[in-house]
């Protein structure tokens, strides 16, 4: 997008009121869409999230009820207390299925603005199906729903699993592909340098590549991994549709998963784990959900830095 164009997708917007969040440095552009008008289309969704020529954000999020999206209405006919819904999109204009951070984000922001009480558990309509989000001593804890190898075979064969070329790695490493409603691939490191050293400012190349693309996260366990229940990494990600940002809270998971995997019984001891991203720190912890199956509840910071009108 030059420089004109994106003047023109904002001037569209003239008027429109938003709120800047961010969750562990994972930054959004968040508005509210009471009556279901609002709809972006994705050259304003870019115009917003650049850095230069507009507010700056890693996604764009519309909160709007979900009766007025036909996704949002099959939610609710499972549902019914999904009455809002995260309309996401990256800062390239792809709607995504749903965002982590951003679920927390969308959850501050609707307490902020008197739309939604957080003394309950609030059920977030997404892409990726409902998330539930209640407070936490850390700001929100959600339930991200349950987790699942892109291949299944790759439980008992990581050689079924795509292999990822990035910059400032000597050779393409191995990956497991977990699924948190969106895709990710979780390449582990050898240490903190490798981890430093990495040039996420060019896209990695994954083989095979998903369809709608990937996200790749890289992932160093500390070590010990465990202690006194709590086990820790230190995690990196390149988003698609964004490039790399300071958090991803679906990468975080699937890092989590992923390392839990490789690491077996040691992994398993874990009651908690804690994340370090550039962004802050992270919580994620393992339930069975109503549904019988295994789910990852997702804890952290939510922070709003400004509001304000598109001039």
């Amino acid at each position: 997008m030059d420089p004109f164009d994106a003047d023109a997708q904002l001037g569209t917007l003239s008027g429109l009121a938003f709120a800047k969040l961010h969750a562990t440095g994972n930054d959004f552009v968040i508005i509210a869409d009471p009556e279901g008008t609002r709809a972006l289309d994705p050259g304003q969704v870019e115009a917003l999230a650049d850095r230069h020529l507009g507010l700056g954000a890693d996604g764009v999020i519309r909160a709007v009820p979900s009766r007025f999206l036909a996704e949002g209405r099959e939610l609710l006919a499972t549902d019914p207390a999904a009455e809002w819904f995260m309309d996401y999109s990256n800062a390239d204009g792809s709607v995504a299925e749903m965002c982590g951070n951003g679920v927390r984000a969308f959850a501050h922001f609707l307490a902020a603005e008197n739309l939604a009480d957080l003394d309950a558990p609030l059920h977030v309509g997404t892409r990726a199906g409902v998330k539930v989000v209640t407070r936490s001593r850390d700001g929100y804890s959600v339930d991200m729903g349950p987790w699942a190898f892109v291949h299944p075979e790759q439980a008992v064969d990581a050689a079924m699993d795509a292999t990822v070329t990035t910059a400032g790695l000597d050779v393409p490493r191995p990956s497991l592909s977990v699924s948190m409603g969106n895709p990710h691939t979780v390449v582990a490191l050898a240490d903190a340098a490798e981890l430093a050293g990495l040039d996420l400012t060019r896209a990695p190349e994954v083989a095979p590549v998903p369809a709608d693309g990937v996200n790749v996260e890289y992932v160093v366990p500390s070590e010990p991994l465990v202690e006194d229940r709590v086990a820790a990494i230190a995690m990196r990600v390149h988003e698609r549709g964004v490039g790399e940002t300071l958090s991803c809270g679906t990468g975080i998971c699937a890092a989590v998963v992923a390392t839990r995997h490789w690491a077996g019984a040691a992994g398993r001891e874990a009651q908690a784990w804690a994340v370090q991203v550039p962004g802050g720190v992270c919580g994620v912890r393992f339930t069975t959900g109503d549904d019988g199956v295994e789910h990852v509840l997702l804890s952290g910071p939510a922070t709003r830095v400004a509001s304000g009108t598109l001039a």
